[in-house]
């Protein structure tokens, strides 16, 4: 891959891991919540459910997604720069952060005490930055590697 497009595509990648597993994660937290209440949920409709929020709540989240990384990934280069080298782990940890700040302004602007349920406890929350952190974590391979078998 040419040079001058491994950000870009590092970046659209980034943005997708991180989105559509997040949408994943948070769909699955949401279920395990109704299960808790004694609600029987069917592996085929943990799938349709699963489906309809790839479209229905990606579009949303990928929003969110998609300018935390514009932010994250720039620092964290910079970062890995200054301290020459580790950029999977700064590039994970970015992301990860990015996302925590990123839920908890949207948390503190909308009307509802949440706006994704999933973050309502500690570890849905940590699910979810862990889904980023992924994100963050391909971006550094696919921009910072040299391709010569040596990773991040």
């Amino acid at each position: 891959m040419a040079n001058r497009w491994r950000p870009l595509v590092a970046y659209v990648a980034a943005v997708l891991d991180a989105t559509l597993l997040g949408s994943i994660v948070q769909t699955q937290f949401n279920l395990a919540a109704l299960t808790a209440l004694g609600v029987e949920i069917s592996w085929a409709t943990r799938l349709s459910t699963t489906a309809r929020d790839l479209v229905g709540f990606t579009p949303l989240y990928g929003s969110l997604v998609t300018i935390m990384m514009l932010g994250a990934m720039p620092a964290a280069t910079l970062v890995t720069r200054r301290l020459g080298g580790g950029a999977w782990p700064i590039h994970a940890l970015a992301a990860a952060v990015g996302l925590w700040v990123t839920l908890w302004i949207v948390d503190t602007l909308a009307p509802m005490p949440t706006l994704i349920a999933a973050t309502r406890s500690g570890e849905g929350t940590l699910a979810m930055m862990a889904t980023a952190a992924l994100g963050g974590w391909g971006y550094a391979i696919l921009v910072h590697s040299r391709w010569d078998g040596v990773s991040a």
